[in-house]
Order: C-alpha cells, then structure tokens, then sequence
C-alpha cells in the first residue's frame, strides 16, 4: 500500500510521534473555529484587488477557511474546492476532474473542455495557454500551509484577464513566518493516500522560511461492476516559501515547488508529468495608504506518453499594480503586465500541431476606480486592454454598484465583458484518420464572448445567520463549434465560433450558528441554459452539447460540531441533479470528518468520501468512470 520512500518514512514517523507526544490538550474553543461575524469579517482582494471585509465584497465570493478545509478531512485541491457552494465539482477518472461554474463543464468527445475558469495560486496563474484549462491533477498545496481560497463565480476580467470568464479561484497561502515548527501530515485510505513533511523557521528576526516535502497516491476508480480502470497515480513535490519583511513598509516573498508524477493508462504506457515553478514579489507600502506590488514568475511543465505525444511549455509572466486614492472619494487600482509562453508540441501520427512550436505573448493595461458616492454607495468602473497573440487588443469594461443599506447588508449589482481568447488548439490543431486529415485547426477562430449582468444581497441578520444570493443572466456569442469544410468523404472538420445563446441562474448559501459549537450551512444553486447556433453553422446535428453536460440543480447541506473532549465532527451532504445530454440520473452523497486533538501537538482524524454508494458516477459512463466510496485514517504532528 505504501509504495513511496517518502510516504513509509513519514508514516513510520508519524505513528512514533503519537506514542511518544504527551498530552496536553487543545481547548473546545481552540477547536470552534470562526463564529459568524468573524467570516463575514475576513479580508478578501480579489474582487476589486483592494483588500476588503467578506461583506464588503460586492460579487458573489465564498471563502473557503482553512478550519473548513481541516475538519473536511481533504487531501488534494479539487476535493477541497468541493467545499465552495457556487461551483461544480465533478470527477471523471482517480486523478481526473471538470471543475466549473456556472456552467461549461465541457464535452470530452466532442473535443471541448472545461476551460472558462481562471485558477491562481499565490498570483500565479496556473491554467494552461495551449488549451485554456486546467491539469488538476498536478495543482497541489500542503493543506494546512492554505490562508484562504477566495471563489467568486462570474466573470473577472477586468483585473485578471482573458479565461476569466465564469469565475475566478484564488488560492492564498499562508506566510512563511505562520508555519514555524515542523509538521508530519499522514493520511492513509483505501482511495488515497498522502504523506506531508514540512519545516519552517527563521534566518532572521525578519527572514521566515519553510520547506516541504509531500507524495500523494490515488487508486484506481472503477466502472459500473467495481472493476479497476487501471487509472492509479502517485506525484512527489517538494518546494520552499522564504517571507523577508526587511521594514515595515516593505515584504518580500520568494517561493517555489517541483514535481514529478506517473498516471497509469489502460493499454497504454503511463502518462508522465514534470514540473517546476518560481514566484517573486515584492510589496510597497506607503504612509498616505496607496501600494505598490510587483511579482514575476516563471513555470515549465512538461507531460505526454511514449509515442502519444509530449509537450514542454514554459510561462514567464510580470505584473505591476499600484493602488492609491485620490482624493478623498477615489480608489484607483491600475496595472499591467506581459506574460511570455513558449512551447513545443511533439505529436502522434494521429494528432499533431501546425506549427509544432510558438511562442506566445500576452500583455495587458488596466484601470480600476471605486468612487464613492457617498458614505453607504460606491461604483466602481473598470477597463483592461488586453493585447491577445491570437485576436488582438480586446477591451475588458465593468462597472459595479456597491450599496450599504446598513451595517449588516449589502445590495450590488455589476454587468461586466470577458473573452476566452483562442488557443493552439483552436488554430493550430490537426488530426489525422488513416491516412486523411479529419480535423484542421481554424486560422480565423475569434474570441468567444460574455456579456454578465449580476444582482445579489449579502446580510448578517443578528449573531447567529448570515445569507449571500447572487442572481445572473449572461449572454454569450461566439462559442467553439465543429464545422464540417469540403474534404474527402465529409471527414474535413474544423472549428468554427457558430453557437451563441445564454444562460441564467441564482446561486444563495446561508449560515447558521445555533451554538458556539455547533455551525451549519447550506447551499442552493439553479442553472437554466439556452443556446443555438448561428446561420451558417454546418454540422448543428452535433447538437449544443458539446458546450456541457451540466445539472439544473445542485444543493449541500453542511454541518460542524466542536464536541467535547477536544473532538470536532463535518458532514457535508450534496444533491447534484440530472445531466441531460448524455444523460445521468441525479445522485445524493455524503462526506463526513471526525478529527480528535489528542494534545497540542498530535491530531488524529478519521474520513469518508462518498458514503451512500459503493460507487457512483459524477459524469456519464461514456466520459468517465466511477468513483469509489473511500475513507482515510489521518495523523498529523506539530514538532
């Protein structure tokens, strides 16, 4: 079961350390975590890029904590995203995930993917340009070392860019001078399995450091019968965060991780993956309040299969932001930055790239100002140039209407414009059937276009409940199509931008705290879609589908409990409704976490995933295969 050097070793370590720690226990209120008005307090930045209350934030933002993300019980990010009511989580294979929101999960046959969602972490942006998504399995944090993941659902363009279009997830990580101490995080499972070795300390009074290691192992799912899919992983990564405050004004955060992994391929050699990143920032404060902040950073990942195809693709990116009022009515943010990406293909027979190799440049300028109207009304306008390598200079607008109606609740509105800019996989992609090319790229692919219109209400309604509503409508244009061109036996296809429509919806959560112990929340999301294709479209057999396979209704209900004797319990049940096209029947499911502080320094906990079936598909069979119930056994040591 413990195929890993590093994962034996810590394990061994971890069980040594529960036998030889003494007790000396954490208290019940230790344990409680954030009361409500304590979450609706937390800071937030990536909403306006001004750090800003949680019921301040005019757009539909939910804030995963980390004594959320401790008592679920999760090891990797998807599971941990699952947390957040306003997107979709879904798995399709053991290390495989669509993660989306409002809508868009994609349509694996049809070549179209989830790729309407920007994900950073620590500011770098980590989907890739080559097709605009996301490779979740090789996005990994140390758990514990998570601030904050902000999650806002709608469009962010304005400030962060093309692919910032159906949300935005920002995962913050704590400071170097937070984790001091070293940390042994062990969980062992019948799924999953992972293993976490960290040490952080000081240079310096004002230089903070901390180093990590950590293997994470997944099983193989399975399909209907229970039968392996033979889709079992492992990826090691290791890396290092250094925090340098050499004055009060100033900070400066260097950081970076490695990786390299293997995924199993039924009838294939593995898939294999490699990477390397590096983050520098620096941050300026000044006495008159405005900022400075400039970060760079690089990161290369390679992956393919031996005689599938590979590809190497290196990100170099720089961004400057300042922030400053003027006058005592004006908060301006403005910004820029260039983002090189250069990257080789090495195809198949079958697939392949025209051109094999590029070089990508991405630059943008900004300007955000929140004005105040007066003490309780604040609009905030702003408008990004972005200069696209496929489509050119794109202007990004929003403008947003922040109204305080009293202390405790907040009314905003925004109506915004984000692109998906074009991919090499749009333009440059080729694949071959025998020996006729059956798919070309289109040379003249445009960016697909939104136009959001959002309203919500945000309210704590006295000590103990707190409520987020957030209603949209958002019309798109332009949308991926397959297009059937003059070819031999109809096989000539190629992209197209021919579907146009849109969709509308609610998403509301609440939180309810009847004890200081005790925490619930739920969540209701509605999603309603309409699209068609526009005059000329060529093969609209195909159907809209090919946009997503997404269910109308999706609900949780949360509890969490501090009990006595310094144990505290989550359960966390989810409804996921009926997927259309294909179609798969609507599913119930149950998590749940019981973690026990056995002293200051020993926790031990014991998790389930999916407890109401032996196995059960999240997104139909002919995409997917399913996925397993689990449980882990965790131990974690503080030295």
């Amino acid at each position: 079961m413990c195929r890993s050097p590093i994962f034996a070793v810590s394990l061994c370590a971890g069980l040594l350390a529960a036998l030889l720690v003494p007790a000396a226990a954490q208290t019940v209120q230790e344990l409680q975590g954030m009361s409500i008005g304590q979450l609706q307090s937390l800071d937030v930045t990536s909403v306006t890029k001004n750090r800003e209350a949680l019921s301040d934030a005019p757009a539909a933002i939910y804030v995963i904590t980390q004594d959320a993300i401790r008592r679920s019980g999760a090891q990797s990010l998807p599971e941990i995203l699952r947390l957040a009511p306003n997107l979709e989580v879904d798995q399709i294979g053991s290390s495989r995930y669509v993660i989306t929101a409002r809508g868009f999960s994609g349509n694996i046959p049809d070549q179209n993917f989830s790729n309407q969602l920007l994900v950073l972490i620590d500011g770098r942006t980590v989907y890739t340009p080559l097709y605009s998504g996301v490779y979740w399995d090789v996005q990994d944090v140390v758990p514990e070392d998570i601030e904050r993941i902000e999650v806002i659902s709608g469009p962010g363009a304005t400030l962060w860019g093309a692919n910032a279009v159906n949300g935005v997830i920002n995962i913050i990580t704590k400071n170097a001078s937070d984790t001091e101490g070293g940390l042994l995080d062990v969980s062992v499972g019948n799924f999953v399995q992972s293993a976490t070795l960290q040490y952080g300390g000081r240079v310096a009074d004002d230089l903070a450091y901390r180093v990590y290691v950590r293997d994470y192992l997944g099983g193989d799912s399975e399909d209907a019968k229970g039968a392996s899919a033979h889709d079992r992983w492992s990826k090691p990564q290791g890396g290092f965060r250094l925090d340098w405050t050499p004055s009060g004004a100033d900070s400066v955060t260097l950081q970076g991780d490695a990786y390299s992994g293997a995924e199993n391929q039924p009838g294939s050699p593995d898939n294999d993956m490699t990477g390397q990143n590096l983050v520098a920032r620096w941050n300026h404060d000044w006495s008159d309040g405005s900022s400075l902040q400039v970060q760079s950073y690089y990161d290369r990942t390679t992956r393919g299969t031996p005689g599938s195809g590979r590809f190497d693709l290196s990100m170099y990116d720089l961004d400057i932001q300042d922030s400053f009022d003027w006058g005592s009515w004006n908060r301006i943010v403005v910004g820029g930055g260039l983002r090189v990406s250069t990257y080789r293909i090495r195809g198949s027979a079958s697939l392949y790239f025209v051109p094999a190799a590029r070089s990508l440049d991405l630059s943008d300028v900004f300007a955000q100002d929140s004005i105040s109207l007066r003490p309780d009304l604040t609009a905030i306008l702003g408008f990004k140039l972005e200069d696209d390598p496929y489509s050119g200079v794109s202007p990004l607008p929003s403008a947003r209407l922040s109204w305080k109606l009293n202390e405790n609740t907040l009314l905003w509105a925004a109506v915004s414009r984000a692109i998906r800019s074009p991919t090499p996989f749009d333009e440059d992609v080729a694949e071959r059937v025998g020996s006729v090319v059956a798919l070309n790229g289109d040379r003249n692919f445009q960016a697909a276009t939104l136009t959001a219109y959002e309203l919500g209400v945000r309210a704590q309604m006295g000590s103990q409940v707190s409520a987020s509503i957030s209603a949209y409508y958002n019309a798109y244009d332009r949308l991926r199509t397959v297009e059937f061109t003059t070819g031999p036996a109809n096989l000539n296809l190629t992209w197209g931008n021919k579907l146009r429509g849109y969709n509308y919806g609610f998403e509301a959560w609440v939180d309810y705290q009847p004890e200081d112990w005790w925490h619930l929340s739920a969540s209701l999301d509605e999603l309603r879609q309409d699209f068609h294709f526009a005059p000329g479209a060529t093969a609209p057999f195909i159907g809209v589908s090919q946009l997503g396979d997404d269910p109308e209704t999706s609900a949780t209900l949360r509890s969490s409990m501090a009990l006595g004797g310094d144990v505290e319990w989550q359960a966390d049940l989810r409804y996921v409704g009926t997927l259309h096209d294909p179609h798969l029947a609507s599913y119930v499911e149950l998590n749940s976490s019981i973690g026990w502080q056995m002293t200051d320094s020993v926790r031990l906990s014991l998790s389930g995933f999916n407890l109401l079936h032996d196995r059960h598909y999240e997104f139909p069979p002919s995409e997917a295969s399913a996925v397993p119930r689990s449980y882990s056994v965790g131990l974690q040591w503080r030295f």
